[in-house]
């Protein structure tokens, strides 16, 4: 793993894991190799299709939405492809489990920390609400007040969440681990750990890319060296570049967010700030009135969007949590989990 502003590391410190399952010269059977490529088309395709065709589409939040949403699939995938290997996971190495295990609780405590920040973003738009209600009217205290709620938002907007900034170190965990268990003795298991890596991979990107926006940073992305043996690494080489130079180039260009309805929204309130500060000229009425609104149409506008992303990161949750929660109870029921605590783990999650 590397990061733009750290020295590169390789990821995989003893070798690549999967270097023996390569779909050329393998020695999977043809159904083993037909539900692998299967899987790696697919997944290839969801990539190319979360490659924005112009700059404008970087962290638009729609295309978070789709980011989430593609993120939804790509774990269904797994859970289908378990099923189609007709390899039960009293059958799974241990190592295999703990690793599953170890990145569920991990996504699960990322997803509780994007729906956080996802709910502060929507508590400003309360303040904004206020704003719009007071100009209203042309009083002078109503302006007073205005003003003091785009102070507030100002204010609001800028503070960092510190369950977002962890998410930096829960991520940095995942990365340096994409090493996956070495499999011996199991076609089948080679291809679950070939898939499940694929996975990884851009479930790491992509949470990455929701990080940097939310914190505010180009320090939280990532840049991952993908071996183009993978039906799916050039899609994801184009997809990290493509995503990874634009944020980073907003960012350098002294913009406070790579998120494009706050950015249109903050770029409103600047705008219409120094009106209702120095008092509205009556030259310039119609000028503060189209301020007015397209503050009010870009409020709305980022309302609407962090609440169909909502939506969508719960949902990355419920399949995170399901997956587990499957996963625990074939454990049990096969007598693999000897501590009961384990199985505690899935309510205690959901109670947080």
């Amino acid at each position: 793993m590397s990061r733009p502003h750290d020295l590169p590391h390789p990821f995989f410190h003893f070798g690549n894991p999967f270097r023996m399952i390569s779909p050329k010269g393998s020695n999977l059977s043809k159904r083993l190799l037909l539900l692998l490529n299967n899987f790696e088309e697919t997944l290839a395709g969801r990539l190319k299709k979360l490659n924005p065709k112009d700059k404008d589409g970087v962290l638009s939040l729609s295309w978070m939405k789709l980011a989430m949403v593609s993120l939804c699939e790509t774990h269904n995938d797994i859970k289908t492809l378990i099923t189609d290997l007709e390899h039960p996971v009293c059958d799974w190495d241990e190592k295999w489990i703990d690793a599953y295990l170890d990145i569920s609780v991990n996504l699960l405590d990322i997803c509780n920390a994007f729906s956080s920040e996802i709910s502060r973003l929507k508590q400003g738009h309360l303040l904004l609400q206020c704003v719009l209600h007071n100009l209203d009217s042309s009083s002078s205290k109503q302006f007073i007040k205005a003003r003091s709620s785009l102070d507030a938002w100002r204010q609001h907007i800028s503070s960092k969440n510190p369950r977002v900034e962890n998410c930096s170190t829960i991520l940095n965990k995942l990365g340096e681990s994409l090493d996956l268990p070495k499999v011996k003795n199991s076609a089948k298991g080679k291809v679950l750990m070939r898939a499940m890596y694929g996975v990884k991979v851009g479930t790491v990107f992509i949470c990455s890319v929701f990080t940097s926006a939310f914190s505010g940073s180009a320090r939280k992305l990532f840049d991952l060296n993908v071996d183009d043996k993978y039906m799916w690494a050039q899609a994801f080489t184009g997809l990290q570049t493509s995503i990874n130079s634009e944020i980073t180039n907003l960012y350098s260009s002294g913009r406070f967010t790579a998120l494009k309805e706050l950015e249109a929204v903050d770029t409103s309130v600047k705008k219409l700030y120094p009106m209702i500060q120095d008092g509205v000229d009556p030259i310039e009425v119609e000028a503060f009135q189209n301020s007015v609104s397209d503050l009010a149409r870009r409020a709305e506008g980022l309302s609407q969007g962090l609440d169909l992303l909502t939506k969508e990161v719960d949902g990355f949750f419920h399949v995170v949590l399901s997956g587990r929660d499957a996963l625990l109870c074939n454990l049990r029921e096969s007598g693999t989990v000897s501590d009961p605590k384990l199985g505690c783990k899935v309510v205690e999650i959901v109670q947080s």
